[in-house]
């Protein structure tokens, strides 16, 4: 990739493709969204065609860099994860590379590791997420952190001057939805939205005993039938629970001491949530939107290839 001509970043996950045409110097010049690699089974050079055909009028051929999971099995081409530890360098070092529609596509890889329960644990994307962090914010460079990307899965990562060192996964808003779309405990909870109250803070509470999850679920329904408990403050009630289990195995790994806070990266609403049940557990936090560090970790891993 060269670094005199403009680019393409982008940013495509199963759900969804975020694009940004860059100015040599990084400069956002347009933008553009598609569809995930999900929607498009077989066909991502079609979509990324379609999504980029007035740049591509309008400049040639353009070089693009991608994140996500147009690097997984069901995307474009295949990008092998890179092991821990893994910084900015590594990854810059270890892009997945190909030529298509006249000009040169490179894909981040995904990171692997062994968590701390010794087992084989994977992200793709979020690592892109975690350069955007460094970038935007140098201090997190600095010693032994703790970050934690709340979603679907949740990734708890620590780092060591800017290097991930290892992580894992908390499969907790996956979890969520399963328990609350597909099992008695989200019985009356149709167009309801769990709240950080009180509800949500009893939950996490109850996370934070000895008790294993399994054996603290049913309380959401039980506490209704007996308690008088509403529907609102048994999903709040859930989410805590699930969260604060969540939050009980991410803490684990700072049991060697930090030196900052516990940083969030996600948006507003579950940075929220994940803030209010660390300060359950006397954590402080620092919230990052991630909405833009994608692209911001596209530009640092672009500006580690130029280097």
């Amino acid at each position: 990739m060269r670094g005199d001509t403009p680019f393409i970043a982008g940013d495509w996950g199963t759900s969804n493709l975020r694009l940004w045409l860059c100015g040599a110097d990084g400069t956002v010049l347009d933008r553009a969204d598609g569809p995930g690699v999900a929607a498009v089974p077989g066909r991502a050079e079609a979509a990324f065609l379609d999504a980029t055909a007035a740049w591509r009028a309008a400049d040639g051929p353009l070089p693009a860099l991608f994140c996500g999971m147009v690097g997984s099995t069901i995307g474009w081409v295949e990008a092998a994860y890179h092991p821990c530890p893994a910084n900015v360098g590594s990854l810059a070092s270890g892009l997945t590379r190909f030529t298509a529609l006249g000009a040169t596509m490179a894909i981040i890889p995904g990171l692997s590791t062994r968590n701390p329960q010794g087992a084989p644990d994977v992200m793709r994307g979020e690592e892109t997420q975690i350069l955007g962090a460094l970038a935007s914010h140098p201090d997190l460079g600095i010693g032994r952190r703790l970050l934690c990307l709340p979603g679907t899965h949740a990734k708890w990562v620590l780092l060591r001057d800017g290097t991930v060192v290892m992580f894992q996964t908390g499969f907790s808003g996956e979890l969520f939805a399963l328990l609350r779309g597909h099992s008695v405990l989200g019985r009356g909870t149709d167009g309801l939205l769990p709240q950080i109250g009180p509800a949500f803070i009893q939950g996490v509470q109850r996370s934070l005993t000895s008790a294993p999850l399994p054996h603290l679920l049913f309380e959401a329904r039980s506490r209704q039938l007996l308690e008088g408990m509403s529907a609102q403050d048994a999903l709040s009630f859930l989410s805590g629970l699930v969260i604060g289990a969540d939050v009980v195995g991410g803490i684990a790994m700072a049991a060697d001491g930090l030196d900052g806070p516990v940083t969030l990266v996600a948006s507003p609403i579950l940075t929220d949530a994940y803030a209010a049940a660390l300060a359950a557990t006397g954590r402080d936090t620092v919230a990052l939107d991630g909405g833009e560090l994608a692209l911001a970790g596209l530009l640092s891993v672009r500006a580690a290839i130029l280097s």
